[in-house]
């Protein structure tokens, strides 16, 4: 007789399903309840139609009294609140719905991968299943996530590992993939599942998982063992209604600049049309691992400090200084202990308010040094040079990281990189990408704070036309990229970054930096283009000037011709433009140029002028036909 004790992977019925009654547990059906007997006259008064007064206004029959309103009052969970206020998540429209769903996911796969010291490597799929219906899978190759935190992290709102650490990573909240998973059971009544394997000895554990909106929980539609082809790793599908359009502000895009701030990953996509892109890894290299810090004195609000002295575990005034905050000596304790009347072996628990509002104001009068930035992983500049180099087809390249800063006490550190010229449009506006923490901003552009610094900085010093209060004009493609411990979005879809004045003035220096160098260029090129105009003078009537003066003198039509090319060649020396492997000019003189550095790129790729020209002065790959020449050894003749 067969067993029919063994364990079957836990389901629930299509109908429960539909009806979103999904539960961690059995459940069976409670005996229904005896029907209190009801109240004639109680009924009769229900029944009668409420009374109206002449402005169409119903009046009640008495006045509502406070019980009757404490009887309607309960608590709101945190999901009730955003399923009904989604839009400030980020899922306002269908198209905006898509591209959230996949920024989540391919957001938390490259946090737990660069976590794990562990190479990205991301599988996107987007798949079209019906007219408004798709299904989004995200597969990556970190480390997978233990079977105990499968429901809490994909079916709980604000549940997570970052939001207390003070450390550079791309999600904070812990709300956004467990959100579009909620996003997709209201649209679509299908819950998320998810495919987690920790290591090859062990089997992967596949969960099917549901949000209880009212008590914020995950309820578990299926549960089983299974075995995969990915030795670690994890793999999420949701299936939510959205809509999906080619172009800027959508998957295809997010994906694109995804792959230029993370050239260290490398990512397979496939879109709802069939097309498959491959983003090959940039740099082999992982980014310096961040440590968390804790936070520093002039960055907490006077509550917050109260709150710290309440909750920890130091006994002694000094030891809770020291150890509870960053950049606190021994002697900035004893400073500020002198400075409020106590001792640093003055016990915690003795502190009351007064004397916690004491503590504050001495902190934030003291010089404490600011935060260290270890806490920090920038893109770096020869990786942004790197990144713009794959994606946009520019001719000049810079980039520009600046020193680390301090908003509220929390490290942050601006890096901006531009293209120019090349293939890019002439007649446009210059196209501004936004990073935050390594991830692509697409929308509330104009609610920035890098859209307004860009706006505000003054571009015809640079030699491009700007008209006021918006972007420059031409073939320019700007990157601004903020990395920091705690990025102040606007909102929780994480969008746009708060207008702080430390922020914006750290933009600003940055885009000046690379402006001066784009400057400097466009001078350049300007003068080139002049000296190529000399020259084709010059191609046009030397053989002519060389007939008559061979006629003249009789020096000889070949010897004359080139002498005449010699002296063309040193009067029109910008027009011949070698550049070594770095893409830096090769010059015969010594002296510093302002582009010789680790932070220009330059690539020919319209070399121009009359292919006499070509003829006359030297051989086609001088002339830099899209590609690099090797610096030669010794002094170029």
């Amino acid at each position: 007789m067969a067993d029919t004790t063994t364990a079957q992977p836990m389901t629930k019925p299509a109908t429960a399903q539909l009806g979103f009654e999904f539960s961690s547990g059995d459940r069976s059906p409670a005996p229904p309840a005896a029907r209190p007997e009801r109240n004639k006259d109680r009924d009769q008064t229900e029944a009668r139609p409420s009374k109206r007064s002449r402005g169409g206004k119903s009046t009640s029959a008495g006045p509502v009294t406070a019980e009757h309103m404490a009887t309607q009052q309960r608590e709101i969970s945190v999901s009730e609140f955003f399923a009904k206020n989604r839009h400030l998540l980020g899922f306002d429209n269908k198209r905006k719905a898509l591209l959230t769903t996949v920024k989540e996911a391919v957001d938390n796969s490259l946090d737990a991968c660069e976590e794990a010291r562990i190479l990205p490597e991301l599988v996107v799929e987007v798949t079209q299943t019906a007219e408004e219906r798709f299904r989004v899978m995200v597969q990556d190759n970190g480390p997978g996530i233990v079977k105990e935190q499968i429901p809490n992290i994909f079916g709980k709102l604000l549940y997570g590992s970052k939001f207390h650490r003070l450390k550079m990573c791309r999600g904070q909240q812990g709300i956004g993939i467990s959100a579009a998973g909620m996003y997709g059971l209201i649209t679509t009544g299908k819950p998320l599942s998810v495919v987690s394997r920790t290591s090859s000895k062990a089997k992967a554990h596949h969960y099917k998982l549901a949000i209880d909106t009212k008590k914020n929980r995950p309820d578990i539609v299926h549960d089983e063992a299974i075995d995969v082809d990915f030795p670690h790793g994890t793999r999420v599908e949701i299936d939510l209604v959205a809509s999906y359009v080619k172009g800027r502000q959508g998957v295809d895009e997010y994906i694109d600049q995804t792959a230029i701030a993370n050239p260290h990953a490398e990512i397979r996509y496939v879109n709802p049309t069939g097309e498959r892109l491959t983003f090959h890894r940039g740099v082999k290299e992982l980014p310096p691992e961040t440590k968390e810090i804790k936070p520093h004195p002039h960055g907490i609000e006077l509550g917050v400090l109260m709150k710290m002295l309440k909750e920890t575990e130091c006994q002694k005034v000094g030891g809770f200084l020291q150890k509870e905050f960053s950049r606190v000596t021994s002697s900035t304790c004893k400073s500020v202990c002198k400075t409020t009347g106590i001792t640093p072996l003055t016990w915690v628990k003795q502190i009351d308010s007064q004397t916690a509002e004491r503590i504050y104001d001495a902190l934030q009068k003291s010089r404490i040094m600011a935060p260290s930035t270890d806490c920090l992983a920038p893109v770096g500049t020869q990786q942004i040079l790197a990144g713009l180099l794959k994606g946009v087809k520019a001719e000049f390249y810079t980039a520009a990281t600046r020193a680390p800063t301090v908003y509220r006490g929390n490290p942050f550190q601006m890096e901006v990189g531009f293209a120019y010229g090349g293939e890019l449009p002439t007649e446009e506006t210059a196209r501004l990408i936004r990073f935050a923490n390594r991830v692509p901003l697409l929308y509330q552009q104009s609610h920035c704070s890098i859209y307004k610094a860009v706006a505000d900085t003054n571009w015809r010093a640079y030699g491009l036309s700007q008209s006021a209060g918006s972007l420059p004009a031409g073939p320019l493609v700007i990157m601004v990229h903020f990395a920091s411990v705690w990025v102040p979005f606007t909102s929780e879809s994480k969008e746009a970054v708060a207008d702080y004045d430390e922020i914006r003035k750290e933009i600003r220096l940055g885009l000046q930096e690379c402006g001066r160098k784009l400057q400097t260029f466009i001078n350049r090129r300007k003068r080139t283009e002049r000296e190529g105009e000399r020259r084709s003078v010059f191609v046009r009537y030397i053989p002519e000037v060389s007939n008559a003066l061979n006629a003249i003198t009789g020096a000889g039509v070949k010897k004359l011709r080139d002498q005449l090319m010699a002296l063309a060649r040193e009067r029109t020396e910008l027009a011949d433009r070698e550049l070594d492997d770095q893409g830096r000019f090769i010059r015969k003189s010594k002296k510093r140029d302002p582009l010789e550095d680790d932070s220009t790129v330059i690539v020919e790729r319209d070399p121009g002028g009359p292919e006499a020209g070509a003829e006359l002065f030297g051989d086609d790959e001088s002339r830099m036909t899209g590609k690099v020449v090797p610096r030669k050894k010794g002094r170029r003749k």
